[in-house]
């Protein structure tokens, strides 16, 4: 690596080992994208559980480019359509014990 500075007066030439590169001037906009960064959507629970953990999924876009989020959405959507149809596949809730009248009345037998 070379050690030129501005004050040697003469520029760097470049090698086949050794590339010259420049620094971007302070404040010069960049082209490159920007990283990820989170949204800040706050996920509220819902008090089921197997649906707060797929809603707890979507956090790991935040972390990903932009072109990885439709893999995670992706997957929550797969995750809470099977929940959705669980739900319909569930055996209807079994009722307790039906009380019988002799349990719950009195008969008074005056004639």
């Amino acid at each position: 690596m070379s050690d030129w500075t501005p004050e040697a007066g003469t520029p760097p030439v470049s090698t086949p080992d050794e590339p010259v590169t420049e620094e971007p001037a302070a404040g010069a906009p960049s082209f490159e994208p920007a990283g990820p960064t989170p949204l800040g959507v706050v996920r509220t629970p819902t008090g089921h559980a197997a649906v707060d953990v797929r809603l707890e999924r979507l956090a790991d876009a935040d972390h990903l480019p932009a072109d990885g989020h439709i893999e995670v959405y992706e997957d929550v959507h797969r995750g809470l359509r099977s929940e959705l149809t669980s739900l319909d596949t569930r055996p209807a809730a079994v009722p307790g014990p039906v009380p019988t009248p002799s349990q719950h009345t009195h008969h008074d037998n005056r004639s």
